[in-house]
């Protein structure tokens, strides 16, 4: 049987080759050849509304440009598109739209350029400002309508971002030196609550509960009649300091109530169980009853007593990363759903690739800080034995924080 456009031949439904592309099968005959006829010439008019309906998008959008991609794919799927009709015309209409979509594409690009060039002039007259906390919140804003403004042309591209992000730069690096200058003078201010917090240390370490409760209360009131200094600088003192001072109360506090005292296998063994728990929440997918679990456990644990045994400094060290990886994982899967709000209706091959894509990102972004960490901590090095143990317990932390993210990240490459 023989159709303007195609034909059927052993029983096999023919389109006859176009634009230099070959007879080929798109079909069979199911019932008979003119209801299957009817099928394909019938595909070919679903095809030609979906193609009006598209040109009818673009008319009718703002960001006629966005739709270029989907016009492109569905342009190069008509060679290989099953159906019964004239496809040259249509492809050559496509072909008109494309080229008119391309043309506001460049005039777009080209009114970017200018538009980014005077964000340019902006930034570079407020990058000597001294202003910092007006001017910073300027340059965020210039910042986001450069974000907000599009593409310009490939040849272009690095130059003003380059321009733009030196101008943006040397303000915060300007602001930056200026406060490190102010933290230096105001070393000598803080001496008194670096030495609280040294005392503080040594009570915590002191054995005895009640006398270092004593000394607790002492420079507790010592740190409240201690002069000013500023707040970036005294809130790390702060926290270590009450961090001390809460252990040394709860330490007294349980030696005022009565209770047998675990012998110490008996405290190894309840925490290697506590950690070996632990550990199975953090394997596990995360849902309210795991994180409800890892909360009770770690309120468990810090009702253990305080002074433990050196062999369970390992164990104590396990317990805490997978407390991490049960809460990193909790945060994971609260920031996939925030950029992807049908993130629950993917499957789990698209689930698990999300996530491994957010999680290289904060990675990245984790070591990028762990090196500004260390490259600082060469610039202003000290002698003083407790700022080499902050600085050692700050980047213990990142470096657990990235081992957390690489673990769960392995985790879900595996699945």
């Amino acid at each position: 049987m023989e159709h303007p456009y195609g034909y059927i031949k052993d029983n096999k439904v023919y389109l006859r080759g176009f634009l230099n592309q070959p007879d080929r099968v798109i079909g069979e005959v199911k019932e008979d050849e003119a209801s299957t006829i009817k099928y394909f010439e019938d595909r070919f008019e679903s095809l030609r509304e979906k193609i009006e309906a598209l040109k009818k998008d673009i008319e009718e959008n703002q960001n006629k440009g966005s739709f270029l991609m989907k016009l492109i794919h569905l342009k190069e799927s008509l060679l290989a598109y099953d159906a019964l009709g004239d496809f040259v015309p249509i492809i050559e209409e496509l072909e008109k739209v494309q080229v008119f979509l391309e043309d506001i594409i460049q005039k777009n690009r080209a009114r970017n350029l200018e538009v980014k060039q005077g964000l340019i002039l902006e930034a570079e007259a407020m990058k000597n400002s001294t202003d910092w906390k007006e001017t910073a919140e300027a340059l965020k804003n210039l910042k986001m309508r450069w974000i907000k403004t599009g593409p310009v042309e490939k040849e272009f591209e690095e130059e003003i971002e380059t321009k733009f992000n030196q101008a943006v730069d040397t303000f915060f690096d300007n602001r930056k030196h200026y406060f490190e200058e102010l933290a230096i003078q105001a070393e000598q201010n803080i001496k008194v609550y670096e030495d609280l917090v040294r005392q503080a240390q040594a009570a915590f370490d002191n054995p005895d509960a009640k006398q270092a409760f004593e000394i607790s209360k002492r420079i507790q009131k010592e740190w409240k009649a201690s002069g000013k200094v500023p707040a970036e600088k005294r809130q790390p003192l702060w926290d270590e300091f009450s961090k001390l001072n809460n252990r040394i109360f709860s330490r007294y506090k349980r030696t005022l109530q009565s209770g047998p005292q675990m012998k110490p296998w008996e405290l190894i063994k309840k925490m290697e169980a506590m950690t070996e728990e632990m550990k199975k929440l953090a394997k596990s997918e995360t849902n309210p009853m795991v994180i409800s679990s890892a909360k009770r456990l770690q309120a468990d644990w810090k009702r253990l007593p305080q002074r433990k045994p050196r062999e369970v400094n390992l164990v104590m060290r396990s317990f805490t990363f997978f407390s991490e990886v049960v809460f990193e994982k909790l945060f994971l899967n609260k920031l996939a759903n925030s950029k992807y709000p049908d993130f629950d209706q993917k499957d789990m091959a698209e689930q698990s690739r999300i996530k491994a894509s957010i999680l290289k990102d904060l990675i990245y972004r984790d070591e990028n800080e762990l090196k500004t960490i260390k490259d600082n901590a060469e610039n202003f090095r000290t002698q003083e034995a407790d700022f080499e143990m902050m600085l050692r317990r700050k980047i213990g932390a990142f470096k657990r924080k990235i081992d957390v993210k690489n673990f769960i990240l392995k985790e879900l490459s595996n699945k």
